[in-house]
């Protein structure tokens, strides 16, 4: 049997993003958390290396040359200074592509953890770190997987504060949206926040009282994806008129939106009520940690 590493979906609770610097990229701020559903990542010793994609939305993933486990297995390669791994690799992909949910680099932190556990290879996480912080912005985070405060360029994390028990569901209504086209209407719009960290306790003791601070943060990416991707408003709309849903609003550059409740139940519930009215758009009801 293949070895297995689980790849959670990354969800930012708030995403603050400020003006671009002088080398282009923007500043930012975001709470980012992880949830129960995600992709999968196996893998098993072969003659050669190679990378097989499945799943619902396996088909969505173009050049796999370019895939972000693919150069996380060539990057581990390189640190270990052997030709590249001599393993069978096979991603599911449970989650929908370019959804603002980190799949990518889940994905890869995932087959960084996999392939350093099935090789017996004597690295620390720092090292791995190091290797998923290089392959994107939130590369770092997500090679961690747990709920952490971002900042700089998403690489530099810090200790969020303690979650509650905390469910939701997660919604995709089946648009792809290009993270570098959300930030290209950002800079047309010329509308920035600040990404000073909100002033926030060291816990919250429960989902009602985070819901109540959240309402106070943003995602300013939100806004231009929205003119991009009209969908993701009809979304949203749609689950601010739900008793269900305590807070809604998108993750990282979109098209995916989530929804905060009030228990496993309640988001057990809302998923149910939403498949039924959108069932074309992939809905999930999740815990997050």
């Amino acid at each position: 049997m293949p070895a297995t590493a689980f790849a959670p979906a990354k969800v930012n609770l708030f995403l603050h993003v400020g003006a671009p610097a002088a080398d282009g990229f923007h500043p930012l701020c975001s709470w980012m958390v992880f949830a129960s559903v995600g992709d999968e990542v196996a893998s098993r010793p072969a003659q050669a290396f190679s990378l097989e994609v499945k799943g619902r939305f396996g088909s969505g993933l173009g050049d796999q040359a370019d895939n972000l486990v693919v150069r996380a297995a060539r990057a581990l390669a390189d640190r270990l200074s052997v030709p590249l791994l001599q393993q069978a690799i096979s991603l599911t992909k449970n989650l929908p592509i370019a959804a603002g949910l980190g799949g990518g680099s889940s994905d890869a932190g995932a087959a960084l953890r996999l392939l350093r556990d099935v090789m017996a290879a004597d690295l620390p996480d720092d090292v791995l770190e190091a290797i998923a912080a290089d392959l994107g912005s939130d590369g770092l985070a997500c090679f961690r997987g747990r709920s952490v405060l971002a900042q700089g360029r998403g690489e530099q994390l810090s200790e969020a504060p303690r979650l509650p028990d905390l469910w939701g569901v997660l919604v995709n209504p089946g648009v792809a949206v290009s993270t570098p086209a959300v930030y290209r209407q950002l800079d047309t719009d010329g509308v920035f926040g600040d990404v000073v960290p909100p002033a926030a306790p060291t816990s919250f003791a429960a989902a009602s009282d985070l819901v109540e601070w959240l309402a106070d943060t943003r995602n300013d990416l939100q806004a231009p994806a929205i003119k991009l991707a009209p969908a993701i408003d009809r979304v949203l709309k749609d689950l601010a008129r739900r008793p269900l849903a305590r807070l809604s609003r998108m993750s990282g550059s979109g098209a995916t939106c989530f929804a905060l409740c009030a228990g496993a139940g309640e988001a057990a519930r809302l998923a149910s009520d939403l498949q039924a009215d959108f069932p074309n758009s992939w809905i999930a009801a999740c815990a997050f940690t």
